[in-house]
């Protein structure tokens, strides 16, 4: 029999009869090795135990210590054991795909009777059943009709459809857990008790149609979590019920900021609450803007189709677009305009206005545009994820050597921002040349090069993401952590020598030619809507005073305070401090609860005492203790926490 040889993670090699499979490998390192092992790493692809070796090759042998390895076959057996676990319960159910997602898999199933949360837990008890009973788990590569009669022969129509498109050349491999089988490309555990039976839990039923396509059948697909043992599950639970606390739809209709509706869709509705943080963080932006030496422009948000052609969009971003036919008077046919979905070609049709010097650049250009993408409805998500937005947008015309230093310029401007709105932290993602592109390999050194520098120049090293720039240069990343480890990006920083070349952009350089500008495109917060809910997240509504719509709410005790909170609360105002008065006749506790819902951040009750003493108690929010203080005081400290942190 033909030999191969197998080299380890040592660099030791040992040679084996061709067609050996992992677990036999395995066995031949130690007893203990091969009891433990899960699954192998072969020339870096993740191999079953039971799957042959035929050629030379690296092997790595993974136990449930290999975290990616484990965590990727716990969940991957999860999604199987549970299609067995409905299927055994309702054996009329019909089966689809259960890929492994994020922390956990989701399964599709075609079921008449939705299923409901009593279903979730008789399933979850049925597949605790089926992990202890430790049933084998084994492969078998078939034949292509071999599937398909099978499948036919026991009405599993998604099953076909799957079968249909798997590439021809591809080996056709099922999977048995116990007596159930499935189609699959693998790899998989090699005993169901592998999976620890008390760290997954099944989660949620949501609708979802076959492969995503509306016009096929809906579905209904269960989601779980898996981990690889109860303590990781539980932190994980607890983790999603801190967001759930910190979900910014829910914060933002209790602090009464924003609302969203059908006939509107992905679109907001900003309430005075949500426009004064909006506005504050706008002003905020702008000041800065202003003090980076960038000019600020408005350009039109209805643009016609002749633009987006010249500029590539609408051959390449079309279908996020929202496009407008209007009958212009006399024309022989409609004109043809789009909402548009960036700024940057708008900016480029500025900066063609008149002839422009190398001495004119850079140019830093700034806009608070409006803009319009088309999203699938299913992939809304409150303010995060909408279809009209405002950006933070910003463009700078520069010369190529003038790359590196405007790139190290804006990473500093962009650290002091989000140092400033409480984010000292974040990681930087350097995407470089993909495949496709444009420009010469030269420009792509040049660009790649000058922004590693800047970046490092800045201190700090980013991670490189290699082939993943867009196609006319390469981009900087910038991810934020917030208060719970969720990652957000936000901002971003990209070189741009293709816009500038198809718009016709051009400067007169010292030789007295007209040459092409360099266009680096960034943004900050990316957009304010995305930004303002992230900030909501973060903070559990407790935005930074200074931030907060309604910073402090001066109540009445008793109704003889009725003039000194008016007096208190116009103190307050000509302070420069958001307040308000609630002279309602409630118990003070029933406005204090109210006002701490809402998440106002100082409260100041006022009754007989305070009004003969001219004092405020204070109760900041989150705290029991409260403080008697002189109303000249609290509106001195009060004033100056509402002062922006660039203006302090």
């Amino acid at each position: 029999m033909a030999q191969i040889s197998l080299t380890f993670p040592d660099g030791n090699s040992r040679d084996y009869d061709a067609g050996i499979t992992p677990a036999d490998v395995a066995a031949t390192i130690s007893n203990s090795l091969a009891k433990k092992a899960i699954s192998a790493t072969v020339n870096g692809a993740h191999h079953d135990l039971q799957w042959p070796i035929d050629a030379d090759a690296s092997i790595a042998i993974h136990t449930l210590k290999d975290d990616d390895q484990a965590l990727e076959l716990i969940r991957h057996d999860c999604a199987h054991i549970m299609a067995r676990a409905v299927q055994e319960i309702w054996p009329d159910v019909k089966v689809t795909i259960g890929p492994v997602r994020d922390n956990g898999w989701f399964y599709d199933f075609d079921r008449e009777e939705p299923f409901t949360p009593e279903d979730l837990g008789a399933i979850e008890a049925k597949m605790k059943e089926i992990i202890n009973a430790r049933d084998a788990v084994r492969t078998e590569v078939w034949d292509r009709e071999k599937v398909r009669a099978h499948y036919e022969g026991t009405n599993e129509p998604y099953k076909v459809e799957l079968l249909d498109r798997i590439p021809g050349d591809e080996p056709i491999r099922m999977y048995w857990h116990g007596e159930w089988m499935d189609l699959c490309r693998g790899p998989h555990l090699q005993h169901t008790g592998q999976v620890p039976a008390d760290a997954f839990k099944l989660m949620s039923v949501a609708a979802a149609y076959w492969l995503g396509d509306n016009t096929r059948p809906m579905l209904q697909r269960i989601y779980g979590v898996a981990f690889k043992n109860r303590d990781d599950l539980k932190k994980h639970l607890n983790f999603l019920e801190e967001a759930a606390k910190r979900d910014h739809r829910r914060l933002g209709k209790e602090m009464g900021l924003f609302h969203m509706q059908e006939e509107a869709p992905g679109q907001v509705f900003w309430h005075p609450n949500g426009w004064t943080v909006y506005t504050e963080l706008q002003d905020y932006m702008r000041r800065q803007q202003r003090a980076g030496d960038y000019v600020e422009v408005n350009t039109p948000q209805l643009v016609n189709r002749k633009l987006w052609e010249e500029s590539g969009h609408w051959e390449k971003y079309q279908e996020n677009m929202f496009i407008v036919e209007v009958d212009e008077d006399h024309a022989r046919e409609k004109a043809v305009n789009a909402l548009k979905p960036m700024n940057c070609p708008c900016h480029v049709q500025i900066f063609n206005q008149g002839l422009k010097s190398y001495r004119d650049l850079p140019m830093r250009m700034a806009e608070f545009g409006s803009c319009a993408r088309y999203e699938p409805s299913g992939a809304l998500h409150g303010i995060m994820r909408v279809r009209g937005f405002t950006q933070d947008d910003g463009h700078i015309f520069c010369r190529e050597d003038q790359i590196e230093e405007e790139t190290k310029i804006y990473i500093d401007f962009l650290s002091n921002i989000y140092r400033d709105l409480g984010f000292p932290e974040y990681e930087v993602l350097l995407s470089t040349r993909p495949d496709v592109r444009a420009g010469s390999d030269e420009t792509w050194d040049k660009a790649e090069a000058a922004l590693l520098s800047a970046t490092r120049a800045a201190g700090i090293e980013p991670e490189i993401n290699p082939g993943e720039g867009a196609f006319y240069g390469p981009k900087l990343e910038f991810t934020l952590t917030d208060a719970i480890g969720r990652k957000w990006q936000c901002g971003t920083h990209q070189v741009d020598f293709v816009l500038p070349e198809r718009l016709d952009a051009t400067y007169i350089a010292e030789d007295g030619a007209k040459h092409r500008p360099v266009m680096l495109h960034r943004a900050c917060l990316g957009s304010f809507e995305r930004f303002i809910g992230i900030l909501i997240e973060e903070h559990s509504g407790k935005l930074p005073f200074w931030l907060a719509p309604r910073q402090v709410v001066v109540a009445s005790i008793v109704s003889e305070a009725d003039d000194f909170v008016h007096e208190t609360v116009a103190a307050l105002k000509a302070a420069g401090v958001r307040a308000e008065a609630d002279i309602r006749n409630e118990k003070i506790n029933f406005k204090v609860r109210e006002h701490s819902v809402g998440k106002v951040p100082a409260i100041l009750a006022i009754g007989r005492q305070e009004v003969e003493n001219r004092t405020v108690t204070l109760r900041r929010l989150g705290e029991k203790q409260t403080s008697v203080l002189p109303l000249d005081e609290v509106v001195q400290d009060l004033a100056a926490e509402a002062i922006p942190p660039d203006l302090r």
